[in-house]
Protein backbone atom coordinates (compact mmCIF):
# COMPACT_ATOMS: atom_id res chain seq x y z
CA UNK A 1 0.00 0.00 0.00
CA UNK A 2 1.61 3.14 -1.20
CA UNK A 3 2.29 5.73 2.19
CA UNK A 4 3.63 8.95 3.00
CA UNK A 5 5.84 9.74 6.05
CA UNK A 6 6.51 12.93 7.27
CA UNK A 7 9.28 13.74 9.67
CA UNK A 8 11.41 17.11 10.71
CA UNK A 9 8.55 18.88 12.11
CA UNK A 10 9.71 20.29 16.09
CA UNK A 11 9.76 23.70 17.43
CA UNK A 12 11.89 26.43 16.29
CA UNK A 13 12.51 30.52 16.98
CA UNK A 14 11.08 32.73 15.17
CA UNK A 15 13.51 33.35 12.29
CA UNK A 16 14.89 29.88 12.61
CA UNK A 17 14.95 27.10 9.94
CA UNK A 18 13.57 23.24 9.75
CA UNK A 19 13.56 20.98 7.04
CA UNK A 20 10.69 18.70 6.69
CA UNK A 21 11.22 15.30 4.65
CA UNK A 22 8.56 12.92 3.34
CA UNK A 23 9.62 9.69 2.53
CA UNK A 24 7.23 7.34 0.25
CA UNK A 25 6.86 3.84 -0.06
CA UNK A 26 4.81 1.27 -1.27
CA UNK A 27 5.61 2.63 -4.89
CA UNK A 28 7.36 4.92 -6.74
CA UNK A 29 5.96 8.61 -6.38
CA UNK A 30 8.37 10.32 -9.25
CA UNK A 31 5.78 10.45 -11.97
CA UNK A 32 3.36 12.01 -9.59
CA UNK A 33 3.11 15.99 -8.42
CA UNK A 34 3.67 16.06 -4.75
CA UNK A 35 2.46 18.73 -2.37
CA UNK A 36 2.78 20.07 1.22
CA UNK A 37 0.06 21.67 2.85
CA UNK A 38 -0.39 22.82 6.38
CA UNK A 39 -3.62 23.18 8.93
CA UNK A 40 -3.12 25.65 11.70
CA UNK A 41 -5.71 25.40 14.65
CA UNK A 42 -8.98 26.78 13.85
CA UNK A 43 -7.90 26.79 10.45
CA UNK A 44 -8.90 25.28 6.99
CA UNK A 45 -5.81 23.22 5.54
CA UNK A 46 -4.10 25.65 3.06
CA UNK A 47 -1.53 24.99 -0.10
CA UNK A 48 2.19 25.90 0.53
CA UNK A 49 4.05 24.19 -2.31
CA UNK A 50 4.15 21.79 -4.96
CA UNK A 51 6.88 20.19 -7.43
CA UNK A 52 5.65 18.82 -10.37
CA UNK A 53 6.63 15.51 -12.42
CA UNK A 54 9.27 17.53 -14.76
CA UNK A 55 10.28 19.93 -11.57
CA UNK A 56 8.22 23.30 -11.77
CA UNK A 57 7.59 24.43 -8.47
CA UNK A 58 4.81 26.44 -6.93
CA UNK A 59 4.65 28.38 -3.67
CA UNK A 60 1.97 30.26 -1.47
CA UNK A 61 2.63 33.89 -1.28
CA UNK A 62 2.59 33.32 2.20
CA UNK A 63 6.04 31.77 1.89
CA UNK A 64 7.62 32.63 -1.40
CA UNK A 65 11.10 33.16 -0.79
CA UNK A 66 11.04 31.84 2.38
CA UNK A 67 10.21 27.84 1.57
CA UNK A 68 11.81 25.58 -0.70
CA UNK A 69 10.33 22.26 -1.79
CA UNK A 70 12.80 19.68 -4.10
CA UNK A 71 12.32 16.00 -4.25
CA UNK A 72 14.81 13.32 -5.06
CA UNK A 73 13.04 10.79 -7.57
CA UNK A 74 16.14 7.85 -6.56
CA UNK A 75 15.21 7.90 -2.95
CA UNK A 76 11.47 8.74 -3.34
CA UNK A 77 11.18 11.60 -1.51
CA UNK A 78 10.33 15.32 -1.04
CA UNK A 79 11.53 17.76 0.88
CA UNK A 80 10.36 21.35 2.28
CA UNK A 81 12.86 23.83 3.31
CA UNK A 82 11.54 26.30 5.59
CA UNK A 83 13.72 29.31 6.29
CA UNK A 84 12.84 32.73 7.68
CA UNK A 85 9.50 31.18 9.91
CA UNK A 86 7.08 33.00 11.75
CA UNK A 87 5.20 32.10 14.24
CA UNK A 88 2.19 32.60 11.47
CA UNK A 89 3.83 29.11 10.33
CA UNK A 90 3.15 27.24 13.24
CA UNK A 91 0.83 23.98 11.80
CA UNK A 92 0.60 20.71 10.64
CA UNK A 93 2.35 20.38 7.35
CA UNK A 94 1.29 17.17 5.42
CA UNK A 95 2.73 16.03 2.48
CA UNK A 96 0.69 14.54 -0.39
CA UNK A 97 0.43 13.29 -4.01
CA UNK A 98 -1.87 13.37 -7.08
CA UNK A 99 -3.01 10.68 -9.34
CA UNK A 100 -0.70 10.18 -12.15
CA UNK A 101 -1.11 13.07 -14.24
CA UNK A 102 -0.69 14.77 -17.83
CA UNK A 103 3.20 16.16 -17.93
CA UNK A 104 2.31 19.58 -17.33
CA UNK A 105 -0.71 20.62 -14.78
CA UNK A 106 -1.81 24.26 -14.07
CA UNK A 107 -0.83 25.64 -10.53
CA UNK A 108 -4.32 25.96 -9.54
CA UNK A 109 -4.60 22.33 -9.32
CA UNK A 110 -1.69 21.69 -7.66
CA UNK A 111 -3.05 24.24 -5.18
CA UNK A 112 -6.03 22.50 -4.85
CA UNK A 113 -6.29 19.95 -1.57
CA UNK A 114 -9.21 17.85 -3.20
CA UNK A 115 -6.51 17.01 -6.26
CA UNK A 116 -4.21 15.29 -3.95
CA UNK A 117 -5.09 11.41 -2.90
CA UNK A 118 -2.41 9.94 -1.37
CA UNK A 119 -1.34 12.14 2.12
CA UNK A 120 1.00 11.96 4.98
CA UNK A 121 -0.14 11.53 8.51
CA UNK A 122 1.15 15.40 9.47
CA UNK A 123 4.00 16.34 11.25
CA UNK A 124 3.70 19.57 13.53
CA UNK A 125 5.88 22.38 13.08
CA UNK A 126 5.90 25.13 16.20
CA UNK A 127 7.49 28.90 15.79
CA UNK A 128 7.92 30.61 18.68
CA UNK A 129 8.10 34.41 19.00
Amino acid sequence: QAQLVESGGGLVQAGGSLRLSCAASGRTFSDRNMGWFRQAPGKEREFVAAITRPGDTYYADSVKGRFAISRDKDKNTVSLRMDSLKSDDTAVYYCAATPRTAYYVSSSYLATQESYVTWGQGTQVTVSS
